[in-house]
């Protein structure tokens, strides 16, 4: 009787072929013809074409396969012109499997957005186009458009203009993401005018673009009459505190967004108290991302009289501005009676003790809020101190950050305390604190009993071997940590070998090989 070797089967070659790596499915692809049946789908399925990928003649020979192809600017260097560019992304469009088509840095030119252009009318498979390419012109626009009139499968389409006409005439499009192509006023009118037309897209990005007061403008007056957009993105875009205004006009009318994004807008003070005064009225925005817009002390004022009435956001971002203690003592009154806000990122307010002190009050009350951030805040370990009390009794809170605050080893030997008694935290960061030795001793006392928490970061802390030795003991005993960070720390050769020994198969210890 003769045995049958299993890999000369197809279908245990196939099951094997879905968990190797690149190098080992070209291997094996390599062996045979019967072989290559099995192994080449996977290898192929996701293709990147770069100077380092794969040649273009195995690109072109396998394009049957190719499900996501990413082509690099680098990758021309192995093509003779960019009429052979075009010719490899149109014959590969023409196959049936092709869903995701990225072409990063391509100077994408006429003729390329003609070859696009006319591969678009005739797939029925893609449904992700991504163009980053600050090179992409109006003839690119106008094609690619055209296209989009008679596509009816493409679902996330991101290029260097507004494709207004793409938008009111494509029946799929939800996402649109159009990612530093210099965006003017003018091009944020024709997206106005699309999203007036659109009953579509959800999801509109305009990331580091210079859509300006005016641009912002138009998009508001758009906003008030859209009845589908949810996530509105305006990054780094320098609408300033007047386009922040003419949004906050049309919060009060719009009942669809719940995410909108100004970060690092320069909105200051008068443009948060704008938005405040639409949260008071707006009932579905959910998630407020407002860092690093020169808000201060009255900006958090405005914000804290809003969601003493606002009912429906969850989310508010207010990393990287100067609300300082003031600022926070504000919100911490709204805190007071607000019922909806689960998580509050205040890093980099430089809040102090006094702050710290007054949202540890809250927290002592509060039953809704789950995270907080107060990364890089000054609050020290009297700060510390004040929120280890109030978590003794808060059972809510399950994310706590506070790296970056100085709050040394009598900052952790508080924490530790309420480690020992808190059932509800789960994920604490002390990274960059110093606390030392001696604090890291009275952490690991209290995660000895701790049942909850399943990370913990002690990065740069200043932790040497007595440190991971008592860390060690620590992870004998405790069953739930499952996370610990210990980056850039002074563990010599015992530590690491100490906690290499109390390791556990589920935690994963960062920081040493």
């Amino acid at each position: 009787m003769v045995r049958t070797h299993a890999l000369d089967l197809q279908e245990i070659r196939s099951r094997i072929a879905s968990n190797l790596g690149l190098k080992d499915l070209a291997s094996c692809a390599r062996v045979s013809h019967d072989w290559s049946d099995s192994f080449m789908p996977p290898l192929y399925r996701f293709v990147v074409l770069s100077k380092d990928g794969p040649s273009v003649e195995s690109v072109e020979r396998n394009k049957h396969l190719i499900k996501y192809l990413k082509i690099q600017g680098s990758a021309y260097e192995k093509l003779s012109s960019t009429s052979v560019r075009d010719k490899v992304i149109s014959s590969i469009m023409a196959s049936s499997t092709l869903t995701i088509l990225k072409l990063f840095n391509n100077s994408t030119g006429p003729s390329g957005a003609q070859a696009l252009s006319e591969a678009l009318k005739t797939n029925s498979t893609l449904t992700v186009l991504e163009l980053n390419d600050k090179t992409i012109g109006s003839n690119v626009v106008q094609a690619l458009s055209e296209a989009l009139k008679t596509n009816s499968t493409l679902t996330t389409l991101t290029l260097a203009q507004a494709l207004s006409e793409a938008l009111k005439a494509n029946s799929t499009l939800t996402t649109l993401s159009l990612y530093g192509n210099s965006i003017g006023p003018n091009e944020a009118q024709e997206l106005s005018e699309a999203l007036k037309a659109t009953s579509i897209l959800t999801s509109l990005t305009l990331w580091y673009n210079s859509v300006g007061p005016g641009g912002a403008q138009v998009l508001s007056e758009a906003l008030k009459t859209n009845s589908t957009l949810t996530t509105l993105t305006l990054y780094c875009t320098s609408i300033g505190p007047i386009g922040a205004q003419a949004l906050s006009e049309a919060l009060k009318t719009n009942s669809t967004l719940t995410t909108l994004t100004l970060h690092s807008n320069s909105i200051g003070n008068n443009g948060a108290e704008a938005l405040s005064e639409a949260l008071k009225v707006n009932s579905t925005l959910t998630t407020l991302n407002l860092h690093n817009d020169s808000i201060g002390p009255n900006g958090a004022q405005a914000f804290s009289e809003a969601l003493k009435v606002n009912s429906t956001l969850t989310t508010l971002i207010l990393f990287s501005n100067s609300i300082g203690p003031n600022g926070a003592q504000a919100m911490s009154e709204a805190l007071k009676t607000n019922s909806t806000l689960t998580l509050l990122d205040l890093y980099g307010n430089l809040i102090g003790d006094n702050g710290a002190q007054a949202l540890s009050e809250i927290l002592k009350t509060n039953s809704t809020l789950t995270t907080l951030n107060l990364h890089y805040d000054s609050i020290g370990h009297k700060g510390a101190e004040a929120l280890s009390v109030a978590l003794k009794s808060n059972s809510t809170l399950t994310t706590l950050n506070l790296m970056y605050n100085s709050v040394g080893p009598n900052g952790a030997q508080a924490l530790s305390e309420t480690l020992k008694t808190n059932s509800t935290l789960t994920t604490l960061h002390l990274g960059y604190n110093s606390i030392d030795d001696d604090g890291v001793q009275a952490l690991s006392e209290a995660l000895k009993t701790n049942s909850t928490m399943t990370t913990l970061g002690l990065e740069c802390n200043s932790i040497g071997d007595d440190g991971a030795q008592v860390l060690s003991e620590m992870l004998k005993a405790n069953s739930t940590l499952t996370t610990l960070n210990l980056y850039q720390n002074s563990i010599g050769p015992n530590g690491v070998q100490a906690l290499s020994e109390a390791c556990k198969s589920n935690v994963i210890i960062r920081g040493f090989k």
